[in-house]
């Protein structure tokens, strides 16, 4: 099949920093096998696969280096980014798996960024029990937990669970077995864990462990981004409109900027800029 390969950091003006996607473009997608091995050959979080190479509307699976994934954002705004330059700044609606997808894309200041819209967002409260057995494998204490932001699974796309630290300093201690979580994870049917800090009402700091995708921890989680402001929003943890800055990948040492807009209802704004990793 062929198509053109492209790698992208997104999140980020730097290609230090921020979160790498490879951007698959052709004309009609490969077969989930031969998708499946490009993503693992390429060995970031997420490969995207977006078809046909042209057009406003598009077709787009996601990869991370084992299985496929319901949707990712950074890859998103890394496709939409890349989709800017070859085919001008301007709206793409995209098909994802989970159902459409707006991405608008554009030059601010001769950079260029994405913004998405989520589909609709959803949350639940996380039952006790699992917030325990994440808890011991994260280490983390019961008086460690921001209740402020009760522990939950949240939802814009793919399914996260939310637990909030009330010290950043908890949060930059990230250790965890990383078999026993993955397997966690896949009975519950989780993409990432959104380990999150406040710092200020609109300003929270971030850490994804992505176990499911082979990945120790991603440097910036868009899905994950849109599933905390949609339950945010919806359980009524703050006013909206909103716009929040979520920081990632600073530990890591690919320091990833996430602006989120908080709308009074539907999905959840994601924006973010993306840079080439090539040449």
């Amino acid at each position: 099949m062929s198509g053109t390969l492209y790698r992208l950091a997104a999140f980020t003006d730097d290609p230090s920093g921020g979160n790498p996607a490879g951007v698959w473009l052709g004309d009609a997608l490969p077969e989930p096998a031969e998708m499946q091995r490009i993503a693992a050959e390429v060995g970031y979080s997420e490969t995207a696969f977006i078809a046909p190479a042209e057009g406003e509307r598009r077709t787009v699976r996601y990869y991370s280096p084992e299985a496929e994934v319901s949707f990712c954002g950074h890859a998103t705004v890394a496709g939409g980014v890349q989709m800017g330059r070859l085919s001008g700044a301007g709206s793409y609606m995209l098909d994802t798996a989970v159902g459409e997808v707006m991405v608008t894309v554009n030059q601010v200041e001769g950079e260029w960024q994405a913004s998405l819209v989520s589909v609709t967002p959803e949350f639940r409260p996380a039952e006790p029990e699992l917030v325990e057995e994440v808890r011991e494998l994260l280490g983390w204490q019961a008086e460690e937990l921001d209740l402020e932001i009760p522990p939950a699974r949240a939802y814009a796309g793919a399914w996260h669970l939310v637990l909030a630290c009330k010290e950043r300093a908890r949060l930059e201690r990230l250790e965890y077995d990383f078999e026993r979580l993955k397997a966690l994870m896949l009975r519950e049917g989780l993409t990432t864990l959104q380990l999150v800090w406040r710092e200020a009402e609109e300003r929270f700091h971030a850490r994804d462990p992505f176990p499911v995708g082979g990945v120790v921890e991603d440097p910036a989680t868009g899905a994950a981004a849109a599933a905390l402001g949609g339950y945010l929003r919806d359980a009524g943890l703050l006013q909206v409109p909103a716009q929040l800055i979520i920081v990632q990948g600073v530990t890591m040492g690919r320091p990833s900027r996430l602006q989120v807009d908080i709308p009074l209802s539907g999905g959840i704004v994601v924006t973010g800029q993306a840079v080439s990793l090539e040449g």
